[in-house]
């Protein structure tokens, strides 16, 4: 499959007849959901339930971060379902589906421990992505396509094909469609294609509040993450001579500034405004791991850095990955050292 025939008609109609004949419907998307994720599912539940009539539930590894909450809060409570809170009924949900959507995520160990629920289920699985690398073989149908911007993006695109007008989407639906491609793209600063600029003109035409989703994606947090911000720059930002900048951001760190899940979104890009940085990473400290975020300008690759040395892939220039204890790291104190030889490396 090229990205040229992702959207076909046939593709098209067997979308359309998986979903007429399902009643009930799982959507699911990727751990530690980002805006994109929430968004994609927000858009995809309220369409499949209030445009086509279908019992809809979402479930998500974990619960997405406080700042997402403006999105998340358009998904009945009663549709949404955390497999961290509730995993038999979110377990029941994946196995009592006559469809399934899985949205935002390139291979299936992504939904973490959702996984064996889904590979067991007989029901019809549906891949809308626009990750490299999509695991197709799992799946019965595949959208999968990279010069989009978001999988919101992508989403409307297929959504458009069966609807044909976006003033015909449910508000909702519109809505957190223009909420995940707005976050995916940091609000326009990267990922935007032709595309992207239509489907926002498209959205603002239908009726959607962009400037109440920028207001509340990006100028909601708390002083915390302020504060936060400024002493990870200050005492925590390191920089190579070769320009690349990383900050590791640790548990010892999250006790002090009282760190809520979501409130560093956005920091890995902010070394990269300064002109001789083009290579920026951040790493959280989790139980087991570090989550890692990489973000690069152009001519440097993100995803090649993420494949390499941090169990990760993404985008070229928005990546992101992990490093496992004692997988990677015999000690979490190992990773200042790794961090560095992995760039030497890497840059030279």
């Amino acid at each position: 499959m090229t990205e040229a025939t992702c959207i076909t008609k046939e593709k098209i109609d067997a979308l359309e007849g998986i979903i007429r004949r399902a009643k009930k419907i799982a959507v699911l998307s990727h751990m530690n959901p980002d805006g994109d994720a929430v968004g994609s599912c927000a858009a995809v539940a309220s369409y499949l339930s209030e445009a086509c009539g279908k019992d809809v539930k979402v479930v998500l590894p974990n619960a997405p971060g406080e700042p997402l909450a403006f999105i998340t809060k358009r998904i009945p409570q009663d549709r949404l379902l955390i497999h961290a809170k509730s995993p038999e009924a979110a377990e029941k949900a994946i196995e009592d589906a006559e469809a399934i959507l899985v949205l935002d995520l390139n291979r299936l160990e992504r939904v973490s421990s959702e996984e064996a629920a889904v590979r067991r289920a007989k029901a019809p699985k549906v891949l809308i992505d626009h990750h490299i690398g999509p695991e197709a073989e799992a799946f019965g149908l595949v959208f999968s396509k990279t010069d989009v911007s978001s999988a919101c993006e992508l989403i409307y695109q297929i959504l458009m094909e069966i609807v044909g007008d976006a003033r015909k989407l449910p508000p909702t639906c519109a809505y957190a469609l223009m909420c995940g491609m707005t976050t995916d793209s940091n609000n326009f600063a990267n990922s935007v294609f032709p595309t992207t600029l239509q489907m926002a003109s498209a959205l603002l035409e239908a009726g959607v509040d962009r400037d109440g989703i920028v207001e509340s994606a990006f100028n909601s947090y708390r002083t915390n993450r302020i504060r936060l911000l400024g002493h990870m720059l200050d005492q925590r930002l390191h920089v190579t001579p070769e320009g690349a900048a990383w900050m590791i951001l640790t548990k010892e760190i999250k006790e002090r500034f009282d760190y809520r899940d979501g409130e560093t979104e956005g920091f890995v890009n902010v070394p990269l405004t300064a002109k001789d940085i083009r290579l920026s990473i951040f790493l959280t400290e989790e139980d087991d791991r570090f989550r890692v975020s990489i973000r690069s300008k152009k001519g440097t690759s993100a995803r090649d850095l993420a494949g390499r040395f941090f169990n990760g892939g993404g985008h070229e220039n928005a990546s992101g990955g992990r490093l496992l204890v004692p997988d990677d790291l015999p000690e979490k104190g190992d990773v200042e050292a790794y961090v560095e030889n992995a760039l030497k490396e890497y840059l030279k």
